[in-house]
């Protein structure tokens, strides 16, 4: 089995998903702390280029997810339509 390379942005230790199109740390994120959730980021009709993550947060030690987006209007659509499950 394959192991993902882990990314350290200095606030985050970021491990891509095996379904992301593109495996970039865009400038847009976002992090929601439910590790376990499902999100399909294909459903979410994106205008731009994005990338989820697992995450670990460096400063308090929690672990989540970071949804990255090359568009700010992304983020948006992202916290009007993620409702975790």
């Amino acid at each position: 089995m394959a192991t993902a390379q882990a990314i350290d942005t200095g606030e985050y230790k970021l491990f891509p998903s095996p379904r992301n199109r593109h495996r970039i740390v865009f400038a847009h994120q976002v992090f929601v702390p439910y590790p376990y959730a499902l999100i399909v980021m294909d459903e979410f009709g994106f205008q731009g280029r994005y990338s989820l993550f697992a995450a670990y947060r460096l400063k308090d030690g929690k672990n989540g997810q970071v949804a990255s987006f090359e568009l700010e209007a992304d983020v948006e659509i992202f916290n009007r339509k993620f409702v975790p499950d």
